[in-house]
Parts: structure tokens; C-alpha cells; sequence
């Protein structure tokens, strides 16, 4: 006989009553299921149901994890939990009883899924600020560094501006006062005819001119400084790495009856070789370096000398230059301070007949240094002055100069050969230019009038005569 049914499907309801009032309290609004929840188990009677022998177990309800929403998000979508269906495992049951069953039933587990809405990412917009206060720093160091540089350049322009003015003054002050060298072998000093006159004319920030006459031999004197460019800031950073020196130039004008035919240069051997090429005297009339002559004191081994002959070399290196300056002793002693001296009747310009001198200047308190090669400018006025060559040396001189003056003679008219011949092809080349421009007509007339002044210049001339 069979058991009744009823009693098994009122179990069966019961079991899933109890399933859904715990899933409603976990998933009570506001709170969370909790992950951990303790199996809920119940045991039954079974004489209740008049069901011996026959234990039930409740499957266990997965847990169910609610997202919170994102306070950020202005419109989230509200979920809604799925609780999955329970299932209820029977572990022993009568086959006999029940009919239509499957003899396995598999443990099904759904997960209720939820749609996971990620905020959307803000676009963070670059802070300007870090951007302009990087500027305004870049701006503001090129600007200090502008400013600091013309405070620079202008105190150096003054500071360096004084230091040439006092070294020039000094200069001054020891050889063109009262009682100095040039004082007592000239009768006029300065720019001017007047006591008051000043010394020296200023060119420039660097430049100073001197300027003394009235002595024999000459016309005049004009010593020119070039000293160094202490008033510009780049000049002197460049002199720092390149130095160079403050030099004095003197020039004396001779007079033409006074000097004698001479082409003489002193100085450095490189400064001799370097004059020698590039000065056009020395390379038509003095050959080569004179070498020492036998038995007798020469300069100094740095020095060179370059002459037309050995004559006027001798007779212009004497004992009293070689023992005052141009000595191996004297010129390590006095001797710093010069670079060259040129003497020549062939130079070009105005003024042939001249006498050069290239001293370097020292410091403002040390100009006590170079009066020996300052006293030298008046001595060699006096000595090419009263200076003659001997016949035979003269006579080679004279031939030099004639063949010199030959060549210069052609020169000049090759030069007029070509200014002619340049001026013949422009003047041709302009000629065509009209001609291009003008018209077929034109063309035509002047072809007539051409051809016309052909034809009465090829016909017979008829002398006409008068009867009386």
C-alpha cells in the first residue's frame, strides 16, 4: 500500500518558505548580506509528518554582494539582487515511493550578476599656473643678466677710458715736458702755436697723436698711440685671451736735400721677414738679411737687419746704438720695449724721405724704461742727415732707383692702357644698347646715311679753279 503524497509536498513548501524569508532579511534595504552567514538547520520531527526514518538538510543560500553606488556617479542605475533558485537535495529517498524522478539531481549554483558602472574619468585640464611662473623666472634671469652686463660695460667704459688717458699723460709728461728729450731737441711741441697749447690730440678712446717741429734735418715728428681698447668690455675679455701691447709709432718727415739714398730696416727676426715681404721698398731695393759683418760688435742674436747694402748697414749700426740699446747686453737691459725702425727715401705717399720707429709702451709708472729708445729718434735724425754714401755705393743706388723708376714708368702706363681700353668697351657697349633699342625705320635711315657717307667719301675729289 502507498504512502499518501500530501504530506511530502506540505514539507517540500515549507522548506521553500524558510528559504525565502532568510534571503528577504539579507537582503534587507541598507545593509548587506554578510559573506560569512551561518548555515541555518533545522531539524524535524518526523513524527510530525508521520515520516520515520527519513532526515531532510537545507541547501545552503549562496551569499549575495551588493555593490554601493558610487556617490560621484549623478545617474547610477539602480540593480536589482537575483537570488538564485534553491535547491533542495534529498539524500535518501525511496525509489519505490517516488515515481518520475531523476535518480541524480546535479547541485545548481547561480550567481546573480550585476552590471558594474565605472565612473567616468574626469578630464583633469593642465594647471597653467607652473608653466607662467617657469616664464616669468626664464624672463627675469635674462633680464638681470642684461642689465648686469651694460652696468659692466659701462663701468668699464670709464675705468678703461682713465687708464688710457693716465698712460698717455705719463708718456707725455716724461718726454715732451721741461727738460725733457724732445723739449731739447725741438722748438715746437704740441698741436698748437701757444703756451697753453696741449700736448697730446686725443683721435679717439684709444689713440693719442704728438706732435713736435723745428729741427734740422727734418720737417717735423708725429708719434701716434695706439693704445690697447681698455674702454670696450669685449676688447679686453679678447686681450685676456690674446694679449697684445700698447705700441707708439713716431714718424719723421726728413727733409729731401737732408737724407742720402738709404733703404735700412732693424728689427725682431720674424718682425724683419714679415717687413721684408709685405714692404714694397724692401723687396725692390734691400735683397736679403745682412749677416754680421767679420771682427766687429753686431746686434743683438734676436735682432735682423735688413739694407740695400752692407755699406750703409755698417754705417748705420755704430758703436754708441750698441752699447745705448742694440747690444747683446744692452738690448736685454733696454731693449724690451722695441719692435722695429725703418729708414727708406723710397717710401710711397707724400712724404718719400722718413724715419719710423715701433717702441711698446710700458705701465704709466715704468715709463722711466724706455728713455733709451726714445733718445734714439734724435740721434738717427742727425746721423741720416749728415750721412753720404761712397761713389760706388751711390752709383748702385742710382741704378737701382733709374731701373725702379723704369718699371714704375711702365706700370703707370699699363694702368692708362687699361682705363682707356675699359673706357673704349664701355662706351662700345652702350652704342650697341641704343642701337637695340631703336626702331626698323631708324635702323633703315642710318643704314642710308651711312652707305650715302661712304659713297661721297670713295668718289673722286674735283679741284675747282678760278680764271683771273
Amino acid at each position: 500500500m502507498t504512502r499518501p503524497v500530501y504530506p511530502l509536498l506540505l514539507l517540500v513548501l515549507l522548506l521553500l518558505s524558510l528559504s525565502y524569508h532568510v534571503l528577504a532579511d539579507s537582503h534587507f534595504e541598507g545593509f548587506e548580506a554578510e559573506e560569512d552567514d551561518d548555515v541555518v538547520e533545522e531539524t524535524i520531527d518526523p513524527n510530525t509528518f508521520k515520516l520515520p526514518d527519513l532526515p531532510l538538510t537545507q541547501s545552503e543560500s549562496p551569499p549575495i554582494s551588493i555593490p554601493t553606488p558610487d556617490p560621484k556617479d549623478p545617474d547610477p542605475e539602480p540593480t536589482k539582487p537575483s537570488s538564485p533558485p534553491s535547491t533542495t537535495n534529498f539524500e535518501f529517498w525511496d525509489e519505490d515511493e517516488f515515481e518520475g524522478l531523476p535518480s541524480h539531481q546535479p547541485h545548481i549554483e547561480s550567481v546573480a550578476a550585476t552590471e558594474s558602472s565605472t565612473p567616468d574619468a574626469t578630464v583633469q585640464t593642465p594647471n597653467p599656473k607652473p608653466t607662467t611662473v617657469s616664464k616669468k623666472k626664464q624672463s627675469y634671469l635674462v633680464e638681470i643678466v642684461c642689465v648686469s652686463f651694460l652696468i659692466m660695460f659701462v663701468i668699464n667704459y670709464f675705468t678703461g677710458k682713465k687708464e688710457n688717458e693716465n698712460l698717455a699723460l705719463s708718456w707725455a709728461a716724461k718726454f715732451a715736458t721741461k727738460d725733457s728729450i724732445f723739449e731739447k731737441n725741438f722748438s715746437l711741441l704740441g698741436v698748437g702755436e701757444g703756451d697753453d697749447s696741449p700736448l697730446l690730440l686725443k683721435e679717439g678712446q684709444n689713440v693719442f697723436k704728438f706732435y713736435a717741429s723745428g729741427r734740422r734735418y727734418c720737417q717735423g715728428l708725429l708719434a701716434t698711440m695706439e693704445l690697447k681698447s681698455r674702454h670696450d668690455l669685449l676688447s679686453r675679455i679678447y686681450n685676456m685671451v690674446v694679449p697684445c701691447k700698447d705700441e707708439i709709432s713716431i714718424e719723421v718727415y726728413m727733409n729731401d736735400d737732408a737724407m742720402d739714398h738709404v733703404v735700412f730696416a732693424l728689427a725682431r727676426k720674424k718682425m724683419a721677414k714679415a717687413m721684408q715681404k709685405e714692404l714694397r721698398d724692401l723687396q725692390r731695393f734691400a735683397g736679403s738679411v745682412v749677416q754680421p759683418p767679420n771682427g766687429r760688435k753686431w746686434v743683438a742674436e734676436e735682432l735682423a737687419v735688413v739694407s740695400e747694402s752692407k755699406e750703409v748697414a755698417g754705417d748705420l749700426i755704430t758703436e754708441a746704438v750698441l752699447e745705448q740699446v742694440f747690444g747683446e747686453k744692452s738690448f736685454e737691459k733696454y731693449g724690451k720695449g722695441f719692435i722695429s725702425m725703418h729708414v727708406s727715401d723710397q717710401l710711397p705717399g707724400t712724404h718719400k724721405k722718413m724715419l719710423l720707429f715701433k717702441f711698446a709702451l710700458p705701465d704709466a709708472n715704468n715709463m722711466v724704461d724706455m728713455t733709451r729708445l726714445v733718445a734714439l729718434v734724435p740721434y738717427y735724425i742727425d746721423l741720416v742727415g749728415r750721412y753720404k754714401l761712397s761713389s760706388q755705393a751711390r752709383s748702385k743706388t742710382e741704378a737701382a732707383r733709374a731701373k725702379a723708376a723704369q718699371e714704375a714708368y711702365k706700370e703707370l702706363q699699363s694702368a692708362r692702357q687699361e682705363a682707356l681700353q675699359k673706357k673704349k668697351t664701355e662706351r662700345k657697349k652702350m652704342l650697341e644698347e641704343a642701337e637695340a633699342k631703336l626702331s626698323a625705320e631708324a635702323i633703315r635711315k642710318k643704314e642710308e646715311k651711312e652707305r650715302a657717307r661712304q659713297m661721297k667719301k670713295a668718289m673722286p675729289k674735283v679741284k675747282m679753279t678760278r680764271g683771273h
